[in-house]
């Protein structure tokens, strides 16, 4: 019997016042900025108070599907890197929190067996899972978090103090050939989709095909014809098309199609580290082409090479499972060698928990390194074109950012560079919803469904 790919893939409280007393803002300064980043106690005040006014937005944040539950309570502080309480500490005003299920684990034209209704059925329910604690969070906590539905809507809650959650939904897979789908989780608040994650699927290309489960480079050339169907139908709903994880032939056949901006959700610059993850320049300029944004992750990998000490374990690892060495040692993030097909699951778990252990011992990235990749895109398309993004819940975080509630030191980081305020408010959403005012305008009136609020 054949498992999720999930289990065999390997994946790389309330607002505080404004008015406190000098000894009780200092003990609230201490709790902020408690590790020594490095940044003169200026800049750390200025990020702080430009926290306090300015709307600041994370566009990708996955769920956990134990969220709410088994200790993790949305509006306490907790040990995951999303809460309620270390949002309002950070003074992060929204996130996109993802819908996502998992692909189904064979799907390559070598693939055992067709796609089945008990492989779709659990990626749905995947789905529903994290939709119902969205839900859960809106219901139990009305004073303190809202879905925003529009642009507006963003903005009005901002103004209310409320966390705003934007969703968005990565992986085409669970919706099967079935592209009705896509206006039912417009009415139910989806306003950004994603065709690919790992592994390709009957929608569109993946940048991170896998070999060891019978996937191929391209095999659909970019876009299948349900694929190309999906664009027009996603612009027509007025939901955004974001094109992290495409190959790169199905982000410019996207490009090509969509009249509306697009948006890369959390990637970076392939000039950081020369993956197919990561954006090329010419796939960062067709995103800016089309007014989108590239919104730059902090994900540690993607931002930065392996050090010397993790390339030379992984390919002792290699040697010991006589796999030959890695050409491009960045590639042991991309795993796809077709040795690894003929394996049986026992000897595949040996070999990634081994693999997840050396890439564990990695040092994290920093703030520089973060700050390195959003300066490249800046100057490769334009302030007016990128934006910020954590990834958290699925390998995100750098050291300083490590969850919502440090976004503060993202901005120190920022403005020790020189950035202005305005060009980081620009960075922090405001390019973000100057997409979304876009999409939602280019809509088609008799397509763009009615909005459901979510219910219990």
């Amino acid at each position: 019997m054949t498992k999720p790919r999930s289990k065999k893939a390997l994946f790389i409280g309330l607002p505080l016042a404004l008015a406190i007393s000098a000894g009780a803002g200092f003990a609230v300064w201490q709790y902020w900025f408690k590790d020594d980043l490095g940044y003169p106690v200026k800049v750390m005040k200025q990020a702080d108070e430009l926290h306090e006014r300015m709307l600041s937005f994370d566009s990708h944040v996955s769920l956990l599907q134990n969220f709410g539950t088994d200790g993790h309570e949305a509006d306490k502080e907790g040990t995951g890197q999303f809460d309620l309480a270390k949002a309002s500490r950070g003074r992060l005003s929204g996130a996109a929190l993802t819908i996502f299920g998992w692909p189904e684990m064979w799907n390559g034209p070598d693939a055992p067996h067709k796609p089945t209704a008990g492989f779709i059925d659990e990626a749905r329910n995947q789905q529903e899972i994290r939709y119902r604690i969205i839900s859960g969070m809106v219901r139990d906590f009305p004073n303190q978090v809202a879905i925003a539905y529009t642009p507006d809507d963003m903005r009005r809650l901002h103004g209310e103090g409320k966390f705003a959650i934007f969703i968005s939904m990565l992986n085409a897979y669970p919706l099967g050939h079935d592209l009705n789908l896509l206006d039912m989780w417009t009415a139910r608040g989806m306003r950004m989709f994603a065709f690919s994650y790992i592994g390709n699927n009957d929608w569109a290309d993946s940048s991170r095909p896998l070999p060891f489960l019978n996937d191929s480079p391209d095999p659909l050339d970019g876009l299948s014809d349900l694929g190309k169907q999906a664009v027009k139908r996603l612009n027509d709903l007025g939901v955004i098309i974001d094109v992290s994880q495409m190959s790169t032939k199905a982000l410019e056949q996207v490009a090509q199609l969509s009249r509306t901006p697009l948006v890369a959700s959390h990637s970076a610059p392939r000039a950081m580290v020369d993956i197919p993850r990561n954006l090329s320049d010419k796939e960062m300029q067709l995103i800016k082409n089309s007014g989108g944004v590239v919104q730059i992750v902090a994900f540690s990998q993607y931002l930065r090479p392996l050090t010397q000490t993790t390339q030379d374990r992984l390919n002792e690892l290699r040697k010991t499972f006589d796999l030959p060495p890695l050409p491009n040692l960045a590639m042991a993030l991309m795993p796809g060698d077709p040795i690894i097909a003929a394996w049986s699951e026992q000897k595949f778990g040996q070999y990634a928990s081994r693999l997840y252990a050396i890439l564990e011992d990695e040092p994290k990235a920093s703030l520089k390194d973060l700050g390195d990749a959003i300066e490249y895109a800046v100057r490769k398309i334009g302030i007016d074109h990128v934006g910020i993004s954590s990834d958290f819940n699925e390998g995100g975080g750098v050291k300083g950012f490590e969850n919502v509630g440090e976004v503060r030191n993202v901005t120190a980081e920022l403005l020790s560079r020189g950035y202005s305020e305005a060009d980081i408010a620009k960075l922090w959403g405001g390019n973000f919803l100057r997409v979304w005012d876009q999409v939602e305008k280019a809509a088609k009136p008799a397509l763009a469904t009615a909005q459901e609020t979510p219910k219990p």
